[in-house]
């Protein structure tokens, strides 16, 4: 049946219980204060050692006034529940929260704490849907550090190469590396033959490196030379590189430094 008026709201009520057990009273026994403010005396159960009493007869109310007609001992069993006045609880019950009822991005970073997720060992892996993918890979990991460059090839300084800088980033299958490597005695100027190879990667190809590695003489002066790095076969842990002259000359440096990316099945 219709009616007038807002729908009565009962989800998550609860009857509020107010425990008086030991409290002496003023005037002592029978004057006492509620912790909800009530219209009269049947708004309220008042029970003394279980036995519940007769409003009006035993109480009386006004406001948060509660008085008793009888004497109540301090060791009686003494409570009150409240019948007109049920107080809406604001915590719903374990398990009533569905996906459906939580807005969209109500969720942020600044209520999930820190503790509780690690993104490194908890993430599975992400592939693309674009190459097939569901967009996640079990195969898929994360991690970084360092690696140990190797420089030959034709026309290369003489003597060692000192590492100054080799770090690696490998996210999924994509290797990323970084290096700067340093030698003594520079002269002279690379021809368009000659190449040198960088060894050392840090994880095996699965297909051809691509990137740029910077070759800089002296380097203050902007003397630089280019070097493509253009070929690496599956499986390899190098790549050669052929210079590309810049103002008509590729001088010879003694140092290299740059980055390159390729794929890896590790």
């Amino acid at each position: 049946m219709p009616f007038i008026g807002n729908t009565p709201d009962v989800n998550f009520t609860s009857f509020a219980k107010q425990d008086l057990t030991g409290v002496t009273g003023s005037p002592a026994k029978r004057g006492y204060t509620l912790t909800h403010a009530v219209a009269n005396a049947n708004e309220i159960e008042v029970f003394v050692n279980n036995v519940r009493q007769e409003p009006t007869e035993a109480y009386t109310v006004n406001g948060t006034g509660l008085t008793m007609t009888g004497d109540v001992e301090t060791t009686d069993d003494f409570y009150i529940l409240y019948l007109g006045k049920a107080i809406q609880t604001t915590v719903p019950p374990d398990g009533s929260v569905s996906t459906a009822k939580i807005a969209d991005s109500a969720v942020s970073s600044a209520k999930i704490a820190s503790s509780a997720v690690n993104l490194t060992s908890k993430v599975t892996g992400v592939l693309p849907v674009a190459n097939g993918g569901t967009g996640v890979s079990s195969g898929f990991s994360y991690s970084e550090g360092t690696w140990t460059p190797t420089i030959a090839g034709s026309n290369v300084l003489s003597g060692s190469w000192t590492v100054t800088l080799a770090k690696y980033t490998k996210i999924g299958q994509l290797v990323n590396c970084i290096f700067r490597v340093n030698s003594s005695g520079a002269s002279g100027n690379w021809a368009t033959s000659d190449y040198i190879s960088i060894g050392g990667f840090p994880f095996t190809t699965a297909s051809q490196a691509y990137g740029t590695a910077v070759s800089a003489s002296n380097f203050g002066t902007g003397a630089v030379s280019f070097f493509h790095l253009t070929v690496a076969d599956p499986g390899d842990t190098s790549a050669f590189a052929n210079p590309v002259a810049v103002n008509g000359t590729t001088p010879r440096s003694n140092q290299l430094m740059g980055g390159f990316s390729y794929f890896t099945d590790q």
